[in-house]
């Protein structure tokens, strides 16, 4: 049985996926793998896009990569060319070592995933929108125009997964400040159970 976890900008779907290892489940953050899509298609991805990306360790640095091609569909485009064969291929490999066993894949860009398919069900991580905002501000600190824009770009989020085929469950990850953390994580806890104990997925 394979799960997918996903959400939208800062909404908090690590942490439920944190959740879900202590429950016992293995699971796969796609994203760190794109980073190591990114290290093995490191050559490739310099002769696209020149030795500008590059930071003062001689490595790619992610976050000018990253805006290079944010608002540019095209340079987008060239760069998921490359990288996403790489993770799928990552992604397959690691499914195939589960065994068969339950198991996660936390992706931002599920239904983009060559996994996406082979899934039972699809756990959607939503919040509010001012506390994603806040969220968002504290961790990336990143300019309010930046982060609208980034905000802008998840519109029609939801509808991404609702058009498809899969069984989609959404998990609401309310609150901001570490007070009431911990029953936010019994409301997560709660949830979670919901979803998983139909099919057989109690707490370890």
């Amino acid at each position: 049985m394979i799960l997918g976890l996903t959400g939208t900008y800062c909404a908090g779907k690590n942490y439920v996926a944190s959740l879900l290892e202590k429950r016992g489940l293995p699971v796969l953050d796609v994203d760190k793998l794109g980073h190591k899509a990114i290290e093995a298609e490191g050559e490739v991805i310099l002769n696209r896009f020149g030795r500008e990306i590059l930071g003062e360790d001689g490595a790619i640095d992610r976050r000018l990569l990253g805006a290079r091609v944010f608002g540019r569909p095209t340079e987008l485009a060239s760069l998921e060319a490359i990288v996403h064969p790489a993770a799928n291929r990552m992604t397959q490999e690691w499914i195939q070592a589960q065994g068969g066993k339950p198991c996660v894949i936390n992706a931002a860009l599920l239904h983009r995933s060559a996994a996406y398919k082979d899934l039972d069900l699809v756990m959607l991580v939503d919040a509010p929108w001012l506390t994603r905002l806040f969220r968002a501000k504290k961790r990336d600190r990143l300019p309010f125009r930046v982060l609208a824009e980034r905000f802008k770009s998840q519109k029609d989020f939801a509808s991404q997964y609702f058009s498809k085929n899969s069984d989609i469950y959404r998990v609401e990850n309310r609150g901001y400040f570490s007070f009431g953390s911990q029953e936010r994580e019994r409301k997560l806890e709660r949830r979670i159970d919901e979803i998983l104990s139909p099919l057989g997925l109690s707490r370890c």
